[in-house]
């Protein structure tokens, strides 16, 4: 559960890094404005403006790719036209963090924050970040930080993010109820049940932990090897020889190179 996948857009194409729940362009918008005349349009961009732009959405592309090198020129030129660009310092965050450079990358989200202290998805990356680094507690405080935000559009994710870095530092309990909450915003998205359930299987609530695990492979487009393989291992604690078998069979038949599949054969369901 400790792979999945953040996606961050920076006002433009999606930009995906290490984690576990969809982004969206939340963050994006600058501060609201009183008065109509005060918002800047299309018309009203320098040349400066729309160059930072356009090699900003050059460099999200980049990324997407894994292009990291290439991306971190795009970023820099950006940088060059708007040095104040928050956008290209989050980005450039993001960079640097795929890159392994823990320091330039922890270095960027600041810079980003200290031009936009509001910005909800640079503190939500500063978050993962800090968890990452498995600095637990800092990045449970950027969370509540970030989830206190008055307009933060992206509650779902940063508790699914949040969530996970407490499940990284085996705390169940407050793992259980931030999950619980993500879920209870989107029951239909499949991550937060099986994490959910991922967790109540931690906290021995095999009951409960069956209970969305079940949910999840009942679709067909959902189920996968790690999602029978959790099923198996909670059927296997609850004492429930036959629904193992059942369920091992249908790993073993549809994910043979799994290394799930592995596990079940070898019996080595606590692994």
């Amino acid at each position: 559960m400790h792979n999945r996948r953040l996606v961050q857009v920076v006002c433009g194409p999606m930009v995906a890094l290490l984690l576990l729940a969809a982004g969206s362009l939340s963050g994006c918008a600058g501060p609201a404005r009183s008065e109509l005349n005060q918002v800047q349009t299309a018309s009203d961009q320098t040349d400066l403006d729309r160059r930072a732009r356009v090699r900003l959405e050059l460099a999200s592309a980049y990324f997407s790719r894994g292009q990291y090198n290439t991306a971190l020129d795009e970023v820099k030129l950006a940088l060059q036209a708007r040095s104040d660009l928050s956008d290209a310092f989050n980005l450039r965050g993001l960079i640097y963090g795929a890159m392994e450079e823990p320091a330039l990358a922890e270095e960027s989200f600041k810079r980003a924050l200290q031009l936009n202290p509001r910005d909800g998805d640079a503190m939500h990356n500063m978050a993962w970040f800090q968890c990452q680094q498995r600095r637990y507690a800092e990045a449970d405080a950027t969370f509540e930080r970030v989830l206190a935000l008055p307009a933060y559009r992206e509650t779902q994710r940063s508790l699914m993010a949040r969530g996970h870095c407490q499940a990284r530092n085996a705390q169940w309990p407050e793992a259980e109820r931030t999950l619980s909450r993500a879920y209870e915003l989107d029951a239909g998205n499949p991550a937060a049940a099986v994490s959910l359930s991922e967790v109540l299987y931690q906290r021995g609530e095999y009951e409960r932990a069956r209970f969305y695990i079940r949910r999840v492979n009942a679709a067909e487009e959902y189920l996968n090897a790690q999602t029978l393989w959790l099923a198996i291992r909670i059927e296997n604690k609850m004492g429930q020889p036959a629904q193992v078998r059942a369920l091992g069979v249908q790993l073993t038949n549809r994910f043979p190179q799994a290394p799930e599949a592995l596990l079940y054969q070898k019996g080595r369901f606590d692994d």
